[in-house]
């Protein structure tokens, strides 16, 4: 979707997005398939299905794909003549395959003659319409429906209904499940191994179940288990199996009532080509059916695949729990009622009414953020991957994106936040090992992680432009430990959960404060205490052009949020039980001396100023200014400024050049208030007009080569230029649907983008701020914007609605609880009641 003019943008948005339920596309677009199959996911939380035609297969235009969360496998390579091991988000075998021929003509293969997707986003349902037209010219209307079952998550559909439109004949269809797949998604990573499942076994049933069994190399075993019913006419046709061996054939025989006799169809257990006519090998099980088509009459073919793995809760054996499921499936649209009715739920608890046109974007991104975590996921012990469980960009790691997530999540399903904390609680002994094996205490998390708490990272990486294997530094990010604290304690600000707060999130936020008063190292001649070799959320900048290391000396957010991090420990231990403080500080032999110590480190970490703005870190002052007019005359697109300086022989280490917000972090996380006085804190004084000059100091040496840089800028952009704050809030909601990366969404789709889209709307522009046990409200609308009404879940209270329009904002409380929650308007505190409303002017 590219364009020149805000106009032609409109246009070109409405065709995708006829309405606010509603995406589509038209025709078949082979640059763009990849797009396509991503953005019309379909998924439930414990699995996502890419949108991918069910007779495609990989091939450089289309790529089918399914992932499973938390299913990962790792693995060697060899890369310029190293061994580098890598852990990736397994493609797990393909339950969509389905094709057929017209009498004795070829399998069709794609792409049909006409086509239309359309994704039903209140529901969940992808819809495929298409004409196909054979080497015969016989032409055969193609629709099909499929879901990833929100109501039974271990559970997926596709319904095909095939009509004759000029011919009458042998009909067949063949239905597959493909466990010969590879992860060969992302072209940059082709050197690397791509194969991660072995075929164990597959096979027939004699009820006409459809079986297939697969293993990862980690040893976890995935089974699907298929069942097909045949409708001709609308009318069901009955189907009987018999046995077949592995390498054997058997038949199934469909009698279709009204219909000229049935034909017999085979039933096989091999693999090596969905659609080729002599299938032989191991991991894949296909069947057959063929009936006599009649010009006019629909042919439906009703598939429902159940999926399980050794390592779900509650499962032995995976095979026989496939079985059992889809032995108890419905029929497709019984299915899809009882999914669609778990959707309906799901929209309910993420309302969010903004009056501005355009707003199918909006419920786009919601749509794939339930679609990735859901209830689904909770009991898994899995985190939220950065590309959603839609591709395998960033291999399917998790990396801070959390921290876009939850702040959504926090306010709609807290129960859901609290697990992807636990997901981090879990991994707190393997971040403590990090720290260890740095020299320092407490708890490092690391930048990307995975199955297990290690460092994830990759060690080098791939520049297209060069064709270069770099270093890759970017597990120096410790910033991600001060993202694990921060939802920590945003999470209890939301829920007021001492429990949580007490079980677990104390000891992880004590063990991160650890860290931090552990890796600063005390400078005597400056009176302060520095952060050595770290990056920032910058990313661009991993070392000095004048040092032989890798690392920053001093990242302003790093620090920052280090120094907050370190004050907030202590107001956690002051908030638990007696007893639990006491249980906590003796099990991690935490004494008085110790936390005078973060005190004492928290209060005097450097922070770097030059010109009048914070420092991106020490020494930035001394880089120098890129020639920005010539480079954006040689090249349209700077987001990867990184890439095009190295393939020139360069290095953007040398220059002011940020690939996204990395100091203005500081003022998406925290009020200008708040940032003023965590500054003030550690002896600097910072004016109303620092954060202006700061903005304005980035902001033109900022190429957004990330698509989270458009949210913080947004969202700092509220404060002091709402229009500009605006367009970077349609960048970043549009973002995947636009592509606006250049081909990444292909590879997956940006949750934390997503997230941190739909949050603006939540908080940014209502104003709205969770801390010291109340809600604050501020709102903040921008011209294009003229009122917002959101439903939330605040501490217990699970109706507190909030609207705002340009007079007024208004906070009304439901009657769940009989505590009143405080609100807090431009400083002045008022209590609001269960069953009252307050109204503020604005």
């Amino acid at each position: 979707m590219q364009s020149d003019t805000p106009q032609r943008r409109a246009e070109a948005l409405h065709r995708l997005m006829p309405d606010a339920w509603t995406l589509r596309h038209r025709g078949i677009a082979p640059l763009d398939e990849g797009l396509r199959e991503a953005l019309c996911a379909v998924g439930n939380g414990y699995l996502v299905t890419r949108g991918a035609a069910p007779e495609a297969v990989a091939d450089g235009v289309h790529y089918p794909g399914t992932y499973l969360a938390g299913c990962y496998d790792r693995t060697a390579s060899q890369v310029g003549g190293r061994v580098f091991t890598h852990e990736d988000l397994v493609n797990c075998p393909n339950w969509l395959p389905v094709t057929f021929r017209c009498a004795d003509g070829d399998w069709f293969t794609g792409p049909p003659a006409e086509q239309e997707l359309e994704l039903d986003l209140r529901r969940g349902v992808l819809t495929r319409r298409a004409l196909c037209v054979d080497g015969a010219g016989r032409r055969t209307r193609l629709v099909q429906r499929r879901i990833a079952s929100q109501a039974r998550p271990h559970l997926v559909a596709l319904e095909t209904v095939l009509t004759a439109e000029n011919w009458s004949g042998r009909l067949e269809v063949r239905s597959a499940l493909d466990g010969t797949v590879t992860n060969s998604g992302v072209p940059r990573y082709a050197g690397l191994t791509s194969r991660h499942l072995t075929p164990l076994r597959q096979g027939l049933d004699p009820d006409g179940t459809l079986w297939l069994e697969v293993s990862t190399g980690a040893g976890r075993r995935i089974a699907l288990a298929a069942r097909h019913r045949v409708r001709v006419g609308g009318r069901p046709a009955e189907v009987a199996s018999a046995m077949a061996a592995p390498a054997e054939a058997a038949s199934v025989e469909v009698a279709s009532a009204g219909v000229a006799s049935a034909e017999v169809a085979s039933v096989e257990a091999a693999s090596a080509g969905l659609t080729g006519e002599g299938l032989a090998g191991e991991g894949l099980a296909a069947t057959t059916f063929a009936v006599q088509a009649s010009a006019g009459t629909a042919v439906t073919v009703d598939k429902a695949v159940a999926v399980h793995t050794s390592h779900d809760p509650a499962t032995g054996d995976p095979l026989d729990a496939a079985r059992q499921l889809v032995a108890e499936a419905e029929d497709f649209d019984h299915l899809l009622t009882e999914h669609a009715l778990r959707w309906a739920q799901l929209w309910r608890r993420c309302r969010i009414d903004a009056d501005f046109p355009g707003r199918g974007p909006l419920h786009l991104d919601l749509f794939h953020l339930l679609q990735t975590w859901s209830e689904h996921s909770a009991d898994l012990d899995v985190g939220v991957p950065a590309r959603g469980l839609h591709g395998e960009a960033y291999r399917g790691h998790v990396f801070w994106d959390e921290l876009f997530v939850l702040r959504v999540l926090d306010l709609r399903f807290p129960e859901l936040a609290r697990a992807v904390l636990r997901y981090r609680h879990r991994r707190l002994d393997a971040a403590r090992r990090a720290a260890r094996a740095e020299g320092r205490r407490g708890a490092s998390y690391p930048w990307q992680s995975g199955s297990d708490g290690r460092e994830q990272s990759a060690q080098v990486h791939l520049n297209p432009l060069s064709g270069r294997w770099l270093p890759d530094h970017s597990h120096l990010q410790r910033h991600i430990g001060s993202a694990v604290a921060y939802n920590i304690w945003q999470h209890y600000q939301a829920t007021g959960d001492l429990g949580f707060l007490a079980e677990t999130g104390a000891e992880t936020l004590l063990e991160i404060a650890r860290y931090w008063a552990s890796a600063a190292e005390h400078v005597p001649s400056r009176g302060h205490w520095s952060i050595r070799g770290v990056l920032g959320p910058d990313e661009y900048h991993d070392a000095y052009p004048w040092a032989d290391r890798p690392g920053l000396d001093d990242n302003a957010y790093t620090n920052v949020l280090a120094s907050w991090v370190l004050a907030r420990a202590q107001d956690t231990l002051d908030l638990l039980p007696d007893r639990r403080r006491g249980e906590l500080t003796e099990r991690l032999a935490l004494d008085a001396a110790e936390l005078q110590h973060w005190q004492d480190v928290g209060r005097h970490l450097h922070v770097p100023f030059h010109d009048g703005v914070i420092s991106q870190f020490d020494g930035y002052e001394h880089l120098a200014e890129l020639d920005w007019a010539t480079y954006r005359r040689r090249y349209p697109d700077l987001r990867r400024l990184d890439r095009i300086l190295e393939a020139e022989g360069d290095t953007v280490n040398r220059y002011r050049a940020s690939k996204q917000a990395d100091v203005l972090m500081l003022w998406y996380l925290f009020s200008a208030h708040e940032v003023r006085d965590l500054l003030r804190r550690l002896g600097h004084p910072a004016e109303h007009e620092l954060m202006r000059r700061t903005v304005s100091h980035y902001l033109h040496r900022t190429v957004h080569g990330s698509t989270l840089s458009s949210v913080v800028h947004a969202w700092v952009l509220t404060r002091c230029d709402r229009r500009a704050s605006w367009k970077h809030f349609r960048d970043a909601l549009t973002a995947d649907l636009r592509d606006s990366q250049r081909g990444t969404t292909r590879e997956g789709i940006h949750l934390g983008a997503m997230a941190g889209a739909a949050d603006l709307l939540q908080r940014c522009y209502t104003g709205l701020e969770l801390r010291e046990d109340a809600l604050w409200l501020d709102p903040r609308l921008p011209a294009a914007l003229s009122g917002l009404a959101l439903d939330l879940h605040y501490r217990g209270h699970w109706g507190v609605r909030i609207t705002v329009d340009r007079q007024t904002a208004t906070v009304a409380l439901g009657t769940d609880r009989p505590e009143p929650v405080t609100v807090r308007f431009r400083g002045t505190a008022v209590p609001v009641r269960p069953g009252e409303s307050r109204t503020f002017t604005l």
